[in-house]
């Protein structure tokens, strides 16, 4: 932060002495987002999202599962077995709504309904259940498993969003709490000037130098000060504690920031690294990459898939199912065209009411995502461009911000050698000084705001670093 240097330097060259004292610990900017993406309990919220999406991910995986069906059922009265029938079945779902199916029935009783007569040994089948129209190229467990991947790729998206979101108001409030603490060591530094001047003043009284309204005149320009270092004070305070709030540790342990740790005062190089803000401002970020249009594009995707099940159901039902019989399956050759069982099963409602407005839904959803999809595209790109001019701008105010305080201290130092001199007031040395802190203030303000500027950049492309 080139102006912030400035600004510093010029207080301590304007002071006039320098003191040794303890130096404080130090949280780097990159350091304090590192521990916020790590530790802070929104952000582990935000990756349960991820874990949300595989466990869906599995449930609709489970829809393919092999099944065993077992029916059992017996029936004996005053010593006579009215039947005893068992039916064991096995089920291979497969993607295209085909399933494979492999049976063994056996059946014994003396009031046994004839169809259900078989060999002793029992009865084997091997076959296949095809739906040859609505259910062939789409289903419901088709459909299920497709937007359980794109849910599962749409999650990670927003989970980028949400922890770039976070990262965000992280960096603001590290901004605020930076220059609460530029503004409290620039009123001490003028403290310690005002306090200055004020003893001096006092010595040239009782010299007879100084006449005594310039000592009221002194001690209202140091109450004055002192009164601006305590309300930065309190301001650092309510800003370290608001910084604490996003500190954690392992184990959701919540950090208390300790008097002594202050923030990096020299951090624009960190931030623009951090941020990454001199790619992002030369290159043209391709808005489809953006995680938000990434994450509208699959919930497009997810109601196409729908729309798509919807359009099948228009489809008459159509299930075609046949079965090779034999009553001995250690010979291959036993099953044949001959011995078999088979069925078909047509059905279709008549006007189709449902069907037809179920489609019609799925397209308005449809169409209101690509909607939503063209309205942020446009949104993003001129957001992304007018916080690019912004930046250009800021850099120029910085440069004039400077400026004025190079102008406010020469003008400063030109009315104090009058004063010595006995050609000025100390009236208008005060003024010229408040002026000078003024401007010295408006450059912290300056640079906070051109930080949050980077930092929402940062946060319309919606980037996830690493650290």
């Amino acid at each position: 932060m080139r102006f912030l240097k400035v600004v510093v330097f010029s207080i301590l060259g304007f002071v006039g002495f320098s003191q040794e004292e303890e130096l404080p610990n130090v949280l780097r900017f990159d350091e304090y987002l590192g521990y916020v993406k790590k530790f802070h309990p929104i952000v582990k919220q935000a990756e349960l999202v991820i874990d949300e999406s595989q466990a869906k991910l599995m449930k609709s995986r489970g829809a393919f599962d092999p099944k065993i069906d077992i029916d059992y059922d017996r029936k004996k009265l005053k010593g006579t077995e009215y039947f005893d029938k068992l039916n064991g079945t096995f089920k291979i779902p497969t993607w295209f709504g085909v399933e494979l199916k492999a049976n063994f029935e056996e059946n014994t009783g003396d009031f046994l309904n004839p169809e259900n007569f078989i060999s002793d040994g029992g009865l084997y089948s091997a076959g296949v259940s095809v739906p040859v129209a609505r259910g062939l190229f789409i289903n419901d467990r088709m459909a299920s498993l497709k937007q359980a991947r794109l849910f599962r790729e749409q999650a990670k998206a927003d989970r980028d969003i949400f922890v770039n979101n976070i990262l965000f108001e992280a960096s603001k409030v590290y901004f605020k709490w930076l220059r609460a603490y530029n503004e409290l060591k620039l009123f001490e530094n003028f403290l310690t000037n005002a306090e200055l001047r004020y003893r001096g003043i006092l010595r040239g009284v009782e010299l007879g130098e100084n006449a005594q309204i310039d000592a009221t005149e002194a001690r209202i320009a140091l109450n004055n000060r002192k009164l601006s270092l305590e309300q930065s004070r309190v301001k650092m305070i309510k800003a370290t504690l608001e910084l604490s709030t996003f500190l954690w540790l392992e184990n959701n342990i919540p950090v208390e920031l300790q008097p002594n740790v202050i923030p990096d005062v020299d951090t624009e190089p960190i931030v623009d690294a951090t941020f990454d803000i001199s790619q992002l401002r030369s290159e043209e970020f391709i808005i489809d990459a953006h995680p938000k249009m990434r994450s509208l594009d699959f919930k497009r995707q997810s109601l196409d898939v729908e729309r798509r099940l919807k359009a099948n159901m228009l489809l008459p039902r159509v299930d075609v199912e046949y079965n090779f019989l034999t009553d001995t399956p250690d010979i291959a050759r036993s099953f044949n065209t001959a011995d078999y069982k088979g069925g078909l099963n047509i059905s279709m409602p008549l006007f189709l009411r449902k069907e037809r407005g179920d489609l019609k839904l799925a397209k308005i959803k449809l169409n209101d995502t690509e909607f939503e999809i063209n309205a942020t595209r446009v949104n993003l790109q001129n957001k992304i461009n007018g916080l690019k001019q912004e930046l250009d701008s800021y850099v120029t105010q910085n440069a004039i911000t400077l400026q004025m305080i190079e102008d406010y201290q020469q003008m400063l130092r030109a009315e104090e050698r009058k004063f010595q001199l006995g050609e000025s007031s100390l009236f208008l040395v005060n003024s010229r000084e408040s002026k000078l802190i003024e401007g010295q203030l408006k450059a912290i303000e300056i640079q906070n705001k051109f930080f949050d500027t980077k930092a929402k950049l940062f946060n319309s492309l919606a980037i996830n670093p690493e650290f």
